[in-house]
């Protein structure tokens, strides 16, 4: 019994995309930012949407998928996050100033023995601190996401919840070099912190992650590789303890790990509106849901809808 209520807990820790946050999983959108992951855009204002589906199952420990009653513990989701971007001509520390806001939708479904799904608001993602430093070619960013427990909660399903009921912090650095030949390499490099959920008095552990880009701008088309990796850096915690191993589930502390890999093609049009795709396949998965992300993450410059000359 013991083991299946464990299971519970973190049979949505996943959530695919993102989680937007769960018992031990991804407050994050793994993989999002990538190409242009350093580079902040000229003074605007900009709409990103983010569209992608996810479908995994859960591993254990060792890597082999993690088995409840005999069966596999699957999850999949569908979500669209629509994100709204602020960069201002204002300068601080040398770098432009700007600002973001992040509202996703989620429609998750997950199986163990049996399924249950919803739809519902995830947890948004407010970073009232961005700073961007340019170069001829190489470009930086700094910034700190805060993660809102906005998202739906449900403390005797966890299958059904969206959201984490926690707060979470994502201080971050990103770098990206686009030569002039047209190659460029791109990383965003993460480390994130989380307050403990009240409802289960469950604190998961921190985790360093990063985001990244490699590939080659060829006319109005980019072609390359995405990717993202996760390691957790300290144990999940439950009532002061750390939390126990679940032999065939996840080790003690439930250090999760994951790195993703996939092809990317994207396009630019004349009035800079940027469409890109990616597949993102992850592997070395432990203790953590493992499988396959799909995106198609479109760019708009706001500003740009209300002009007859190009976005930017």
């Amino acid at each position: 019994m013991k083991k299946i209520v464990w299971t519970i807990l973190v049979v949505t820790s996943l959530f695919a995309v993102s989680a937007w946050g769960k018992e031990g999983g991804d407050q994050y959108p793994n993989g999002g930012e990538n190409w242009f992951a350093g580079s902040a855009p000229p003074p605007g204002h900009y709409y990103v949407n983010y569209f992608g589906y996810y479908n995994g199952r859960l591993r254990d420990g060792a890597g082999q998928n993690a088995l409840v009653s005999g069966q596999t513990v699957q999850a999949d989701a569908t979500f669209n996050a629509l994100r709204f971007v602020e960069m201002t001509r204002f300068k601080l520390l040398g770098g432009q100033y700007g600002a973001h806001v992040i509202v996703p939708v989620v429609y998750q479904s997950a199986y163990m023995g049996s399924r249950a799904s919803n739809t519902n608001l995830g947890d948004i993602i407010v970073n009232p601190f961005i700073l961007g430093w340019h170069g001829q070619q190489w470009h930086a960013l700094a910034a700190v996401d805060i993660f809102l427990p906005t998202g739906y909660y449900n403390k005797s399903d966890a299958r059904v919840s969206i959201g984490a009921n926690y707060y979470g912090f994502d201080p971050l650095f990103a770098v990206s070099y686009i030569g002039k030949t047209g190659w460029e390499a791109s990383g965003k490099f993460m480390y994130n912190l989380k307050t403990t959920n009240t409802a289960t008095n469950y604190h998961s552990g921190q985790e360093f992650h990063t985001d990244y880009a490699a590939g080659r701008h060829i006319g109005n088309w980019l072609l390359g590789a995405t990717g993202y990796g996760l390691k957790q850096t300290t144990d999940d915690m439950q009532n002061g303890a750390v939390v126990p191993a679940a032999a065939g589930l996840y080790d003690i502390g439930r250090r999760g790990q994951v790195f993703a890999i996939g092809p990317s093609l994207g396009y630019t049009n004349a009035r800079h509106m940027t469409l890109i795709v990616d597949w993102q396949h992850e592997t070395v998965v432990r203790n953590r849901f493992g499988g396959d992300k799909f995106w198609i993450k479109a760019i708009i410059p706001v500003d740009g809808l209300f002009s007859r000359g190009p976005a930017l």
